[in-house]
């Protein structure tokens, strides 16, 4: 069958990121094959699929997380603002992470205060002014500042999960990335605590582009606008997010027999 990597029926926002013909190996085995895919400005993009087919692999390819990793090639290209940020040879690393946050399965927050860790990114990134208004706007954005404005100087660690999870999104928007990659954000949490993630993507995404990863495709079906379909390190479909989960269906008979629960 052959794959549907564009959307075939979506009207949607110019691509802010694409992909092109992107590779990965871990050492001698492949984990992505040729994959392409234009991630629309401003909206929200969710990648599902059966566990081990690349998806958390493909995001972390997008902000240059895997170089983090012994014995990583990747081939292709990812273009952002006019840049290939595979070519190592015009791509500050550190800036991409900045421009291109991720939000990881597990809330990590650093061992420090509330404050330091929403704080923490534009401190190292040189931005001083302003600092207390940089840090009340993130976490207000990350609709966490109601909780945690008499607790500033408490330890992230004394937050609830979801709170921390709240708070590393907070840490990842305080520098104002264009987008936003979240790796399965909800995996940890409990059903109120997903709901307030979902309720903010939500909200985010009219100042962000926003990518997750999830097993849930119920929460696809909630919140993103475009879902793609990734089976044994291939792109199958990306198309309408409604046009997937209604009476229409996906176009690819694996993305059918996967959203309808045959396999995976």
């Amino acid at each position: 069958m052959l794959a549907h990597n564009t959307r075939s029926q979506l009207k949607s926002r110019p691509p802010v990121l694409e992909a092109r013909e992107l590779s990965l190996w871990y050492g001698e085995k492949q984990a992505l094959k040729k994959i392409s895919i234009s991630i629309p400005d401003k909206e929200v993009t969710a990648i599902i699929g059966p566990s081990g087919c690349g998806k958390s692999s493909l995001i972390r390819c997008l902000n240059r997380m895997n170089d983090l990793i012994d014995g990583v090639r990747v081939g292709g290209e990812i273009i952002f603002d006019g840049k290939d940020l595979l070519a190592t040879t015009c791509v500050d690393v550190t800036e991409i992470r900045f421009r291109i946050g991720m939000v990881f399965q597990k809330p990590n927050p650093f061992p420090k205060s509330v404050y330091d860790n929403v704080a923490f990114g534009l401190k190292i990134n040189g931005i001083r002014d302003c600092l207390n208004d940089r840090v009340e706007a993130a976490l207000i954005r990350a609709d966490l500042w109601g909780e945690v404005k008499d607790r500033l100087k408490e330890s992230a660690l004394s937050l609830s999960g979801g709170q921390q999870q709240r708070l590393c999104i907070a840490r990842a928007i305080a520098v104002d990335p264009e987008i936003l990659l979240m790796d399965e954000p909800c995996s940890a949490l409990d059903p109120i605590a997903t709901s307030k993630i979902e309720e903010l993507i939500n909200e985010l995404k009219k100042l962000y582009t926003v990518v997750i990863v999830t097993h849930n495709m119920h929460q696809a079906a909630r919140i993103s606008d475009g879902t793609a379909f990734m089976l044994s390190g291939e792109l199958i479909e990306f198309d309408n997010t409604k046009k997937f989960f209604s009476g229409v269906g996906p176009n690819d008979k694996r993305t059918h027999d996967y959203i309808t629960g045959r396999f995976g």
